[in-house]
């Protein structure tokens, strides 16, 4: 009985490890893709057009260039990932980014669905992840 539950201890170390360096793996593959790809498409420039042609974008992005980082909940993007997965859900994204897609959803709607599920700090975190991607510093 005793070495079943060393057994079961065991592989639940191990699942969980695998879950929380996997995400961390996930998520650095899944972005470092989306980045090379708005890159390699020339899309990055739209995407920084539409920033700095929207002062409220514009006033996120110089507000996260500013943000003190050793204040912030998380700075990864696997961090980000997970916070993301458990607070707000893997299915209210994956609607969010259909919505966003079909250009069904505004950005008003993008960010009051995030500030639903998400603190003050984690959003200014997700913000400073997105300065980092998108202005390469």
């Amino acid at each position: 009985m005793k070495k079943l539950l060393v057994v079961i201890l065991i592989l639940g170390l191990a699942g969980y490890g695998l879950y929380y360096f996997g995400t961390n793996v996930a998520s650095e593959k899944v972005v470092d893709s989306v980045s090379t790809e708005l890159e390699a498409s020339g899309q990055i420039n739209e995407v920084k057009s539409y920033i700095e042609n929207d002062p409220e974008l514009m006033e996120m992005m110089k507000e996260a260039e500013s943000a003190d980082e050793s204040t912030l909940p998380f700075t990864t993007k696997g961090e980000a990932t997970r916070v993301l997965v458990k607070k707000v859900g893997v299915t209210k994204l994956q609607d969010l980014q259909a919505k966003v897609k079909s250009g069904s959803a505004s950005k008003e709607e993008v960010l009051q669905a995030l500030n639903e599920d998400l603190t003050e700090e984690e959003m200014l975190a997700l913000q400073v992840i997105a300065y980092k991607e998108i202005y390469k510093k």
